[in-house]
């Protein structure tokens, strides 16, 4: 086997033991695991994508178990390009989560590749595009609040490269969609629409069965609409 292909391995077999172990700590509260983690096989679909993007540098908010983490380095490792980077925003990963999701990548030799950012991400996406910063791709995670949303998606636009993938998770939550309707209404940003194929995964709020995840290709060339172009959302 290649060195490529051990630590792809590598990467599987923590992901494996997650799905059937869970995390080595949980927070106190019912299901957390559950509830909060990316199901295996939309993890599964996220790698595939980001496989056939050939993605070399990807911006996570919300780290929490690691499950999507964990595929999301997983795609890195398969695709070996030079210099892959995987920047992952979550400031409760040591208060909330006690660095349970952090210690799953490092067990899964992840770290070389991974930066962990402990602050809001409000604070270091506008960082991250002050330093230069461009990323093939993102996967949100994070606040589900709708301004908090916004600001991600905001900064975002501007942080992975024209033509790349955003992909957010619980866009069941009727918070998360119409924060995200606003770009797609007025931004240009086009969904791929299998990228997430097959039945939905568990239940949403107050029971609801719609799609869980959503990808997005970003125009090729950004886009600045006029102010009197403006559509409802």
């Amino acid at each position: 086997m290649t060195k490529t292909g051990e630590r792809a391995a590598q990467v599987r077999a923590v992901r494996r033991r997650l799905v059937q172990d869970g995390p080595p700590r949980t927070r106190d509260l019912e299901a957390d695991f559950e509830t909060v983690t990316l199901p295996e096989q939309h993890c599964d679909q996220l790698r595939d994508l980001l496989i056939a993007e050939e993605a070399a540098t990807v911006v996570e908010v919300g780290l929490a178990y690691a499950g999507s983490a964990l595929a999301i380095g997983e795609a890195l490792v398969t695709i070996d390009r030079p210099d892959p980077r995987h920047i992952i925003i979550d400031p409760f990963q040591k208060s909330e989560f006690a660095d349970a999701g952090w210690d799953l990548l490092r067990s899964a030799g992840l770290e070389t590749i991974a930066t962990l950012m402990a602050a809001p991400s409000s604070v270091v996406l506008p960082q991250l595009l002050t330093e230069g910063f461009v990323a093939d791709a993102a996967f949100v995670d994070g606040s589900h609040r709708f301004h908090e949303v916004f600001v991600d998606l905001y900064f975002l636009r501007k942080v992975v490269r024209p033509g790349g993938l955003i992909v957010i998770d619980d866009d069941w939550w009727p918070s998360v969609h119409t924060a995200v309707q606003y770009y797609e209404q007025n931004l240009g940003w086009a969904v791929i629409p299998d990228a997430f194929p097959g039945a939905t995964l568990g239940v949403g709020p107050k029971g609801h069965h719609g799609a869980r995840c959503k990808a997005y290709r970003l125009p090729d060339a950004p886009v600045e609409p006029s102010f009197e172009d403006f559509r409802a959302f």
